[in-house]
């Protein structure tokens, strides 16, 4: 009987001491959650933690730097615009002038000309204008040729401010590292005492500086790259389009 009574009393704390057991538990595990999102809301993201660097690292080497990155930005943004707009369907173009001036002659192909955009329209009309006029094959082959230059350096225009940016900025973050490490040569001259609290700041700006002035460089040659790839490509496709267009106007020349 007294096993009974024993077994039915602790059962009967079990029963009153378990629920109370988990909800301590529940009630744990719920306030270790809210601090996890807390600590996790509270800790900086990405931008944040690079403006705060960015600020750190002083504003007149900073400054500059964040300039290039604008100015660099700026020119290639505008060259990546004028090369998507200068890219043309050369062999489309070539079809088409060539059904001119089996239809209508120069004078035709001209027509066309007048309404297309790009450089190897451009490059085309010079040469069918010298057919036109008479000058001959040889002196539209010139026009071509010559014309093709001008239009090489249309497309290469400002890519060479592009690359100067591209060496200044590490340049700048250089500098700012070596005036920072100045500075905090001069804290530990004026103090007697070498205290790293003293020359802290100074050497960790002068890290940050070097810092981005390399990311700043290495997003403009990524971009730098780019463009030259695709000046390339045109480039390429104007030659082959030029050497088609002689050959057409040979072929032409002899009917």
């Amino acid at each position: 009987m007294r096993k009974l009574l024993s077994i039915l009393a602790l059962v009967g704390i079990l029963t009153f001491t378990l629920p109370q057991v988990q909800a301590q538990a529940d009630k744990k595990a719920k306030t270790e959650q809210v601090q996890k999102k807390d600590a996790q809301n509270d800790a900086p993201t990405f931008h944040q933690q690079i403006k705060k660097r960015f600020v750190e690292g002083g504003p007149t080497f900073m400054g500059i730097v964040l300039l290039t990155l604008i100015l660099g930005l700026a020119i290639a943004i505008e060259r990546i615009i004028y090369l998507y707009l200068a890219d043309t369907d050369t062999s489309k173009l070539l079809n088409e002038v060539e059904q001119a001036l089996e239809e209508g002659g120069v004078e035709e192909a001209l027509e066309l000309l007048k309404n297309k955009k790009g450089p190897v329209a451009s490059i085309f009309y010079q040469g069918l204008l010298r057919m036109a006029e008479g000058e001959g094959l040889e002196a539209a082959e010139k026009a071509v040729i010559t014309y093709g230059n001008v239009q090489v350096g249309q497309l290469e225009k400002n890519v060479s401010w592009l690359a100067l940016f591209i060496a200044l900025a590490p340049m700048f973050g250089f500098m700012g590292t070596v005036i920072g490490m100045i500075d905090a040569f001069d804290k530990i001259e004026k103090a007697g005492d070498m205290n790293p609290s003293l020359v802290a700041r100074g050497i960790k700006i002068a890290l940050l500086t070097t810092v981005f002035g390399l990311i700043v460089a290495i997003i403009l040659q990524i971009f730098y790259n780019f463009i030259i790839a695709k000046i390339d490509k045109i480039v390429n496709k104007m030659e082959d389009a030029s050497i088609s267009l002689v050959d057409l106007l040979v072929k032409y020349s002899k009917k």
